[in-house]
């Protein structure tokens, strides 16, 4: 027998949808970053490459960076979504510190990709509070910057990480090369 309805938590908040062709259901072919746009208004995760290839639409589905592009609502039954949205401290109204370390260090340029690489970020931190270097671009590799402020990305996730790094020397290293 086919399931009637999928249920998530996105944000800390319970949703169940009935899944059907039928106005107001869930198709079976509609992808999570739909459901989260058209449905919740959860704007903040980008429809970009629609292939899961440019980490734009990266949310955390049971403490895992995933690209929402990528899954059906329907897999996602009894799943716990975690979207940029959701990073805010409920009761303090703070930014997450990733966010707050983004700010400071100027990581983000046209801001579409940023959502993702947070999402990207948090998902490691939560399970690492201290990644290396190499792990931070290891979590990094399937978000796609093409204002190249990825630089600023990468110091900031240092910092946050405990280190400290001069992706401004990397750069630099590498003009000096040509």
């Amino acid at each position: 027998m086919e399931k009637q309805s999928v249920s998530m938590t996105v944000n800390g908040q319970r949703y169940e949808f009935l899944i059907g062709e039928k106005f107001g259901m869930i198709p079976p072919s509609e992808t999570l970053v739909q459901t989260l746009r058209d449905r919740l208004q959860l704007t903040g995760s980008k429809e970009s490459c629609d292939e899961g290839a440019c980490g734009c639409c990266t949310v955390i589905k049971d403490g895992d960076a995933i690209a929402s592009c990528m899954i059906l609502t329907v897999q996602c039954d009894g799943g716990d979504i975690i979207t940029i949205e959701g990073l805010e401290d409920p009761v303090t109204h703070e930014l997450d510190p990733i966010q707050q370390k983004f700010i400071e260090c100027y990581s983000f340029q046209c801001g579409y990709c940023t959502p993702g690489i947070i999402m990207s970020a948090k998902a490691l931190f939560m399970k690492n509070p201290h990644p290396s270097a190499e792990e931070i671009r290891e979590a990094l590799s399937g978000n796609y910057c093409r204002c190249i402020s990825h630089y600023t990305v990468l110091e900031a996730l240092d910092k946050l990480a405990g280190a400290e790094s001069d992706q401004y020397e990397i750069v630099n290293e590498a003009g000096e090369e040509r």
